[in-house]
């Protein structure tokens, strides 16, 4: 049985350690433990560590988990999102990480001002333009961006990206460097737009370097829970 709470507290720490290395404040970026697959007995202890932050790639998982655990924790959704899905949804979730299409934000708008919410959202980002991604190109990124902002209840707060599964996470940071400065583009150049543009970029492998590139949220879920089971 993995110590959920140790993993999470070393990570949380070696987190720290890599901003205030890299002249970052230890609180910049947020941890988020990804427990897509994982039993409620393997979240608690982590959430008892002091997690509040929880991601999850089904939404099928969210629903069921949600009155199982503590209301205050807030939940990511991280994984590809199903239009028709999203109205399961989209009153429980902390943030959307995974918006990828015009079509999906206008569905995630027309749910959310039904609900009368707002929907905090990130934009997602191939960057490596991998072909068993979902995600848009950077240059797509651009048009969509334009789009979506206009949309009522929607908060677009930054962007995300999957890197590539490497052995040397050093391959990945020009794709980590590549969405800060898309980043740079459509946020901070926009008067309109709050200085606080979130990142969410780096897993388990290499997070290390998203951390240097200028994450400000990380989604790790095996060195915090173990290998993923999928016999849910």
């Amino acid at each position: 049985m993995q110590d959920t709470a140790a993993n999470y507290l070393r990570i949380k720490k070696n987190m720290e350690e890599i901003l205030v290395k890299s002249g970052r404040k230890a609180d910049d970026a947020l941890l988020i433990a990804v427990s897509k697959t994982k039993p409620i007995e393997l979240m608690q202890p982590v959430y008892d560590a002091g997690c509040r932050d929880f991601g999850e790639n089904h939404v099928q998982e969210i629903v069921d988990k949600y009155d199982k655990m503590p209301s205050d924790i807030r939940w990511h959704m991280i994984g590809h999102l199903q239009t028709n899905k999203v109205k399961y949804i989209v009153d429980k979730v902390y943030m959307i990480h995974s918006v990828d299409s015009l079509h999906l934000a206008e569905v995630i708008s027309k749910e959310a001002v039904k609900k009368n919410v707002t929907v905090k959202i990130l934009l997602e980002v191939n960057v490596a333009e991998e072909e068993s991604k979902f995600g848009t190109t950077l240059e797509e990124c651009r048009n969509l961006y334009e789009s979506v902002v206009k949309l009522p209840n929607l908060d677009v707060r930054g962007l995300m990206t999957i890197a590539p599964y490497v052995a040397d996470p050093e391959e990945n940071r020009q794709y980590f460097a590549n969405l800060r400065q898309l980043s740079v583009d459509l946020f901070e150049q926009n008067a309109d737009n709050k200085s606080d543009v979130l990142l969410s970029m780096g897993m388990s492998n290499d997070y290390a370097v998203a951390l240097e590139e200028g994450a400000t949220m990380i989604r790790v879920g095996t060195d915090i829970f173990g290998e993923r089971v999928y016999n849910v």
